[in-house]
């Protein structure tokens, strides 16, 4: 049985690593130490402003396209991106897109392509890191973004939802299977999140009016990160299979009234 409290993680890949949440990410996990794997699928500007704040802390950089939607050569990357920084200490599966399409609506074209961006695609990411950190010996973590819609609907997001909630599954059972190697795998729930997947990414979360969420705001991606960087360090030796909500408390009150309450009439009794 490999043993997981010696971990010393010196170098991470993080899909979707562009903007937003990858971003933080990727310039946290830097900030601990860590060379990183950086992939973007429709914006390689940002992906090489991300890679400057990683140089920035100090570290090595490497940047590389990732279409998810091209399956299974697509996980090629992640062991492109092993080579050039010499190994894979951690994955962090963050790159994926959303829906806002009735069920009666959906076609199967879009279907297929989100469950293939939030879920086959992670899968076969987290397959080639796994191998690598198997033979590499000295144990890994990985880490699945999913998102609050892995436990709870939202209307028009179907195909997002099955995704997100079979990757949370899938979260768990990689951490069951992996376990002896000393790989542990988790999953970050994010809930609204100041990203441009969300149309505010320069949006002041302090200032920004959230009456539905218990916290009162959305919030940033840099929170989001440092939960991340928890799971995907030596002080979390003894977590996985578990899932983290990074929500404000929007689960507490259901996805769908976190954001859509436009007062703070709940708050009393």
């Amino acid at each position: 049985m490999a043993d997981t409290l010696g971990f010393d993680p010196r170098t991470a890949i993080v899909t979707g690593s562009d903007s937003g949440i990858g971003r933080a990410v990727a310039v946290r996990l830097a900030q601990a130490g860590m060379d990183i794997g950086i992939t973007w699928h429709a914006d390689e500007e940002g992906a090489e402003a991300t890679a400057e704040e990683v140089r920035a802390q100090g570290r090595r950089a490497v940047v590389a396209a990732l279409d998810l939607t091209k399956l299974p050569e697509a996980a090629d990357v992640i062991d492109h991106l092993a080579e050039e920084l010499g190994q894979v200490d951690v994955l962090v599966n963050n790159a994926g897109v959303g829906t806002a399409t009735p069920f009666l609506d959906l076609d199967l074209t879009t279907v297929r392509q989100v469950l293939d961006v939030d879920l086959v695609g992670p899968l076969l990411c987290a397959q080639r890191a796994a191998r690598r950190m198997i033979d590499q010996g000295g144990g890994g973590r990985i880490v699945n973004v999913t998102s609050v819609h892995e436990h709870q609907p939202r209307v028009g997001a179907g195909p997002y939802c099955a995704a997100k909630g079979g990757l949370g599954l899938l979260t768990q059972v990689m951490a069951l299977e992996l376990a002896e190697h000393g790989i542990t795998v988790n999953s970050v729930a994010p809930g609204e999140i100041a990203t441009p997947m969300t149309g505010q990414e320069d949006e002041n979360v302090l200032t920004a009016a959230r009456p539905g969420i218990p916290l009162g705001r959305p919030g940033d991606a840099r929170e989001v990160a440092a939960v991340v960087a928890l799971l995907a360090g030596p002080e979390s030796s003894y977590v996985t299979g578990a899932s983290w909500a990074v929500d404000g408390g929007m689960l507490r009150m259901g996805p769908m009234a976190g954001s859509h309450l436009d007062s703070d009439d709940w708050r009393r009794p």
